[in-house]
């Protein structure tokens, strides 16, 4: 069997770093041939949310069986019952459009990813000023409760901690500048 042509790129962050407008950006960089992986969820669809578009929406029994069938690339159980993961088949549909795969995921999820395609990944952690900056992007975003954006600070200073396990730190300082350092990174890795 030959090794797939298709390669991995991962973004991680804290929410409010910056990484999902990033990850918008390089898709619309058509010379990089990037196509978004679409993770399966167990929860309920949201608002105007679209299967098979926003992400695959499949029961917490069908994700389970998926997961003894060793479906995912990577999953982790958010809440009990409430499931997000990374389909193989999804990878697969990308390279098979002789498309390289971009994943907007959490820190752990882009390690497992890291870990099981090494050399295939580009795993890059987009990394806010600091605390206090992105504690005031998600107060200024105006969309949670003071309690939920204690809880996403709790968590990004988990996750800041496993920055240096990714292979690049992408500092947002200034947002134009690292969409510019991203798409630089990008196409440098596409190109070996």
């Amino acid at each position: 069997m030959t090794a797939p042509k298709g390669k991995l790129i991962v973004f991680s962050a804290p929410s409010g770093s910056g990484k999902t407008t990033i990850v918008k950006h390089l898709l619309t960089q058509k010379q990089l041939c990037l196509d978004f992986s679409i993770s399966a969820t167990s929860r309920y669809m949201r608002g105007d949310e679209v299967n098979g578009k926003d992400y695959y929406f499949i029961s917490p029994t069908e994700f389970q069986e998926k997961i003894a069938e060793n479906a995912f690339v990577e999953f982790e159980e958010v809440y009990k019952d409430n499931y997000y993961g990374t389909l193989k088949t999804e990878i697969e549909r990308i390279w098979a459009e002789d498309k390289h795969v971009i994943f907007d995921i959490d820190v752990v999820g882009g390690l497992n990813i890291k870990q099981q395609y090494p050399d295939q990944t580009l795993a890059i952690f987009v990394s806010p000023p600091s605390v206090e900056e992105l504690e005031r992007r998600l107060r200024f975003r105006q969309t949670e409760s003071d309690e939920k954006i204690a809880m996403r600070l709790e968590k990004a200073e988990r996750e800041i901690s496993r920055a240096p396990e990714f292979d690049v730190i992408l500092e947002n300082h200034d947002l134009e500048t690292a969409k510019k350092d991203a798409c630089n990174l990008v196409s440098n890795f596409l190109n070996k």
